[in-house]
């Protein structure tokens, strides 16, 4: 071919055809633009050079953006000293240019210091390219830091930045997740008048989607089209991929009609992403009839679409239909990669079916391929799953030893297992390992390490990981503030959490609804109603959607000081905040009242409900039904249950639950029993409650024989009794002198871990008490019944329960019996004392003594067993 093109240019030249450098330059143009730089250069040799034809410095440096193009480095270097050496020609900026941006793609930074040194030596201006080029590079390379330094530098020397320097630091941000400094960005570039172009839209768009900003990524669409930024099949691309992967198929679907009526044609990313959403969703049909059209518009559908198909299947649980699109696949030629065997070995393990995900894992060892990074993590998830994290741990080694580097992902699914199985030094010692293997830890990592230090309750280790991602600017994230701002909340420090709340605002990290409710519930368990109102308007403000959480976390805290008026107050505020008179604000309120005993209100609500549309349901007459339990008022709670079956409202087992409760508080067990009957009768499940209810009601009436079988009912149904329905029993069978059994049920009560509390202890150590009072009771026996007694409140003691009046004066008559008569009246000093402190010391106090939820007293210390 360069023989056929220098006969060529010689007959040109033969024929008298004048041949200039803006010609010869030409050629060498072509030349280059097809890869034949070498070609290029023997022509330059043998032709021009021969002919008399003097090369400027444009025909090197095309040379040099030939060779640069090719990755042959060193000979676009050679060419630059021959320019200079043999030529005479200086070399420009654009000749630096050229050979920066060839070295930058290699990743030789320390050439392209050496260039930047060269072209300051020689007097040259870098200029707009020189930095764009640099910025660009380096922002690839995620190392936005260096980047935005060099845009800094760029504005200092006075060189102004174009369109091209913006994109590829919107690009860079954008990949590193910082949007409100990318929206900084953008305004800059419009106080500049510098129309933002194609690829600054497209980075924006795919950040917002990821960030799930979907209707700003829709905002910047309109955006474009105004700008007149044309909407070609990558932004179509990016906008359908986005919507699915946010949930918006309905939206995602339009912009696919959109496209379809366009004069373009849809290509195999498009179709790909059309058939991804489509699975995502669970539309199969709809998935599989995509890839009917590519084979009509002959786009051949790629192992990705495949892919997609088979994730479906598995994601709706048809896992057996996998096997058909696999042969469905080959049958078209198209092979298995190891995307594809990811996809399989992962379905099958979610799954469940462990033995085919080895088996797929074989299959694509077999195949060549090797296990790559979704395919340790699918090992290692089903191994956390179960717990097994020493099979994880195996399976890592393995994978490892066989050459895979496993990434940041990798290691966060291992650490956050064995944080869960409680293995935090090995999870520690994962994670000192990372820098080994050239990973740096992301804010994915540190939020599994904050959450797994929370856990632990190691508050020192959570501020020691949370300095670290300000020392590396690792910039938190939603999920970090959510996991640190709760649990500030909820250890009732709400100073902390606020500052948290202030920072996570001015780094630009838009909170979510959990995090809003939780700051709101820490505001809300301080009694902080002002704060909270206050908060709520703020958040409003930011765009956060007050739910029916927030409403309920609201409205409560306000009925903290038992009156009507506030809470009907709040009521307002709220529903002025954009709240709709719903059902579930109508439910909420008038359960609120109710928690109250304002049945009154609380029925005038349901006639405001009802008079403007909105019919009452079973969580409504719940509500009312319990108010008049509470109240005490039984017949007003049937009265409202029959109310509720004149409007046609079906009753459900928390219905029937809380009218059985009421029945057997009142002693009214027959009710009780019937309302059992009518419960079984509606195929509605008893459940612990229930028999909570009647088990304690019977036992209460003295009927121990019916509630003992209630008991035994219960127990193999896997339901755990309450502490108080076992204090019911456990007092049945103290009154009846039948001891060794109600201690029997204490035994229960450890085996089942239901929590004994101080009443359990009082019940079983009179019990022992009285009966050691019995008449005809030998001597031994007696002295054996007082030692349990004693040998119970040494128990109760050591759970730090303070006992009752009639437990001390047991004790210490049983003390004072047995000749300690001065270890008896220090115990009934002690408790004296307890008792008047407790009358004085205030509520805030009394709850500092609370630990795990029961109160903490002075241990008595003069029990000692005999």
């Amino acid at each position: 071919m360069v023989e056929q093109a220098v006969v060529f240019l010689s007959e040109m030249i033969k024929k008298g055809i004048q041949m200039d450098i803006f010609t010869c330059n030409n050629i060498l143009n072509g030349f280059c633009r097809i890869g034949l730089v070498d070609d290029a250069v023997l022509v330059k040799d043998r032709l021009f050079i021969k002919e008399g034809i003097e090369l400027d410095d444009v025909s090197y440096n095309t040379l040099i953006d030939g060779y640069c193009k090719a990755r042959d480095l060193k000979k676009a270097r050679e060419l630059v000293v021959k320019m200079i050496e043999e030529k005479n020609l200086s070399p420009d900026i654009v000749t630096y240019n050229t050979l920066i941006n060839g070295f930058c793609k290699t990743g030789n930074f320390d050439e392209v210091n050496k260039l930047m040194d060269e072209i300051e030596i020689l007097g040259l201006e870098p200029n707009v390219i020189t930095h764009t080029t640099l910025i660009d590079r380096v922002c690839k390379m995620h190392g936005i830091d260096e980047a935005r330094s060099l845009f800094g530098k760029m504005l200092a020397h006075g060189i102004l930045p174009d369109v091209v320097t913006y994109s590829s630091l919107i690009n860079g941000l954008c990949k590193c997740k910082h949007l409100t400094k990318v929206k900084i960005l953008f305004g800059e570039m419009e106080e500049s008048d510098i129309v933002p172009n194609h690829v600054s839209y497209s980075s924006l768009l795919i950040s917002l989607f990821t960030a799930g900003n979907f209707l700003e990524a829709l905002s910047l669409q309109s955006k474009m089209v105004v700008s007149g930024i044309a909407l070609d099949l990558v932004v179509f691309g990016i906008l359908l991929d986005g919507l699915f992967k946010v949930g918006k198929a309905n939206e995602a679907e339009k912009f696919l009609e959109t496209l379809l009526k366009l004069p373009i044609v849809p290509n195999q990313v498009i179709y790909s992403a059309v058939v991804d959403g489509r699975c995502k969703v669970g539309d199969m049909s709809g998935a599989e009839a995509v890839l009917e059209e590519m084979e009509k518009t002959n786009v051949v559908p790629n192992v990705i679409c495949y892919s997609s198909i088979i994730n479906g299947y598995f994601k709706i649980g048809m896992s057996d239909r996998v096997f058909d699109v696999k042969r469905n696949m080959v049958s078209k030629g198209i092979l298995p990669n190891d995307i594809l065997y990811s996809t399989l070995i992962d379905g099958f393990f979610k799954a469940s079916k462990t033995d085919l995900a080895h088996k797929a894992y074989q299959e694509m060892l077999e195949r060549g391929f090797e296990a790559n990074k979704f395919v340790l993590d699918a090992f290692v998830n089903n191994s956390r799953k179960g717990g097994n994290m020493k099979e994880a741990e195996e399976y890592f080694t393995e994978m490892t030893r066989r050459g895979l580097i496993p990434d940041c992902v990798n290691y966060t699914s291992l650490v956050d297992g064995l944080f869960k199985v409680g293995m935090e030094s090995v999870a520690r010692e994962k994670v000192s390992k990372m820098p080994e293997k050239n990973l740096k830890l992301d804010v994915v990592i540190c939020n599994v390490l904050i959450n797994g230090y929370l856990k632990l309750r190691k508050f020192d280790q959570v501020q020691s990981v949370y300095s670290y991602m300000m020392q590396e600017h690792i910039a938190p994230d939603q999920v970090t503030y959510k996991t640190l701002i709760n649990a500030y909340c909820e250890w009732g420090n709400l100073e902390k959490a606020v500052e948290l709340w202030h920072e996570l605002k001015i780094n630009g990290v838009r909170p979510n609804s959990v995090t809003c409710n939780s700051i709101l519930g820490g505001f809300c368990k301080a009694g902080n109603l002002n704060g909270v109102v206050d908060l709520l308007d703020e958040m409003v403000s930011l765009g956060f959607c007050p739910n029916s959480v927030t409403y309920k976390l609201v409205l409560e805290a306000s009925s903290k000081n038992g009156r009507a008026d506030t809470v009907f107050k709040t009521h307002e505020r709220l529903l002025q905040m954009g709240f709709k008179r719903d059902k579930m604000i109508y439910n909420t309120l008038i359960t609120v009242l109710c928690k109250l005993g304002m049945t009154r209100k609380a029925s005038s609500v349901l006639e405001d409900m009802t008079r403007i549309g909105i019919a009452a349901d079973t969580i409504t007459y719940n509500a009312l039904i319990y108010g008049y339990i509470k109240g005490s008022h039984l017949k007003k709670a049937f009265s409202a249950f029959s109310q509720m079956s004149v409007a046609g409202v079906v009753p459900n087992a928390v219905t029937y639950n809380i009218l059985i409760g009421g029945c057997s508080n009142a002693g009214s067990m027959h009710k009780a029993d019937d309302l059992l009957t009518e419960m079984l009768k509606r195929g509605l499940i008893p459940n612990a409650s229930t028999y909570n209810s009647l088990v304690s009601g019977h036992g209460k009436k003295g009927d121990n024989k019916k509630a003992m079988k209630l008991y035994f009912e219960m127990i193999p149904k896997g339901f755990a009794p309450s502490t108080g329905t076992y204090n019911v029993l456990i007092s049945g069978f103290s009154k009846a002198g039948q001891m060794f059994q109600a201690r029997e049920l204490l035994n229960e009560m450890h085996k089942r871990k239901v929590l004994p509390s101080s009443s359990t202890y009082d019940i079983l150590i009179r019990g022992w008490y009285e009966l050691s009072y019995q008449p005809d009771l030998n001597t031994l026996a007696r002295n054996n019944y007082r030692r349990k007694a004693l040998e119970l409140f040494e128990e109760m003691d050591t759970k730090r329960f303070g006992p009752c009046k009639s437990t001390v004066i047991c004790v210490s008559n049983i003390l004072a019996r047995g000749g300690r008569k001065e270890d008896a009246r220090k115990l009934l000093d002690i408790y004296k004392i307890t008792k008047r402190k407790k009358k004085r010391m205030p509520i805030s106090s009394q709850n500092e003594h609370e630990i795990g939820g029961k109160k903490r007293e002075e241990s008595s210390e003069v029990f000692q067993h005999p």
